[in-house]
């Protein structure tokens, strides 16, 4: 029997997240976005609450829970803002979650408690300047030296790298060639405040301004041989792998952001007047929310759709894929939408919808564009 209801832990951490998101995150939040500051009291917080930890076992600090509550955290979060939820996702699908899939043990110990208590961040570094959608056109280069890999290149656009409490970046590196002449990736860890890597100052952004993202250069930075993540040759695998899983978070945050703006209009709805009457009472905006509502239930589905096939150890590329692609799009569209129900007031950046505007766009684009979602869906289903 289907039954689409969360069980009791689920839907307590829900609550939790809820109550977290309304009552510590909203009543701040536009002040660090204006700043373009990130928000260390916030995520201390989160941390304190075992966020960063929700997927990991309990042995490595983490709270022996799985991806599914780590989406349900963020999608709560998004509804509020989607700085503090990206800071989340980014932190554990991909700053810790390649370490637990293919590190060492030695490795597991050293970072992941860390991690999973959100006193340190991990970053994931991949894209690069001249590298988005193609990521395995890479040009930063790792060569053995003496017991050391020697790591020269740039990164892109790389989030959580520049904090005061960044502990690592897992650099993807060309570390030699195979027979057929492509190049052979690998997976690096390189710990914050190694000499030769450098972080610049933060971008000036549309959106996420209470997030952190930063380009990275490695020169001749060297880490030990031993920080090399799973097997040489593999990393480009193990980032495939680790991104299917990130659409299906980068979905909850989607689906969260075209939440909040079903809560905002609905709010807004029943205060503004216009022509004597409430704007709810009238039937274009009433059609405008219930699309809205129609467009979020529908992508909730498909990423619960696509974390139940995770969870379960199927095969789960295509349902990812169809999560983040119509995730991402209700968010633009909702945000769109509760913009022009607010009318004036909907472009200025003190209400939420403002800022939802501005975040929803890069959910377009992050961790695969539409487009490269929709090479992965029409692969799948068999068309080359």
């Amino acid at each position: 029997m289907l039954d689409f209801r969360l069980d009791e832990e689920y839907e307590a951490l829900r609550k939790t997240v809820q109550e977290f998101a309304r009552e510590e995150v909203a009543p701040v939040i536009g002040g660090f976005y204006e700043r373009e500051e990130f928000p260390y009291g916030i995520v201390a917080k989160m941390g304190r609450m075992g966020l960063f930890g929700l997927p990991f076992p309990e042995e490595f600090g983490g709270m022996g829970g799985d991806y599914f509550a780590l989406c349900l955290a963020l999608e709560e979060l998004a509804r509020v803002d989607s700085s503090v939820a990206i800071t989340l996702e980014a932190g554990v699908s991909l700053g810790a979650m390649p370490l637990f899939r293919f590190g060492s043990a030695e490795q597991k110990a050293e970072w992941l408690p860390r991690l999973c208590s959100g006193s340190s961040l991990g970053a994931f570094g991949l894209t690069e300047p001249g590298s988005g959608s193609d990521a395995g056109a890479l040009r930063t280069t790792a060569r053995l030296d003496g017991g050391e890999w020697v790591i020269n290149g740039t990164k892109a656009f790389i989030t959580n790298s520049g904090t005061d409490i960044t502990g690592l970046v897992t650099v993807a590196a060309v570390t030699g060639r195979r027979e057929d002449g492509r190049p052979e990736i690998s997976a690096i860890i390189v710990p914050a405040g190694t000499p030769g890597f450098s972080v610049s100052r933060k971008y000036s952004k549309v959106g996420w301004n209470a997030s952190d993202t930063r380009e990275l250069s490695f020169q001749d930075c060297r880490v030990p041989v031993a920080n090399l993540v799973g097997e040489q040759g593999r990393g480009y695998a193990q980032f495939l792998q680790t991104l299917d899983e990130g659409r299906v978070a980068i979905a909850a945050i989607g689906v969260g952001l075209a939440q909040g703006c079903v809560d905002e209009c609905l709010r807004y709805a029943g205060e503004r007047e216009a022509f004597g009457h409430k704007i709810g009472s009238y039937q274009a905006i009433q059609f405008k929310i219930a699309e809205m509502e129609a467009r979020t239930h529908t992508a909730r589905l498909a990423y619960y759709q696509a974390a139940a096939k995770m969870l379960r150890g199927e095969p789960f590329k295509r349902e990812a894929a169809i999560a983040k692609l119509v995730s991402s799009e209700a968010a633009m569209d909702n945000a769109r939408e509760a913009t022009q129900i607010f009318g004036g007031y909907g472009f200025m950046n003190e209400y939420p919808v403002g800022r939802f505007y501005r975040d929803a766009k890069i959910l377009e684009i992050g961790e695969g564009t539409s487009e490269v979602q929709k090479i992965l869906i029409a692969r799948d289903l068999g068309l080359h």
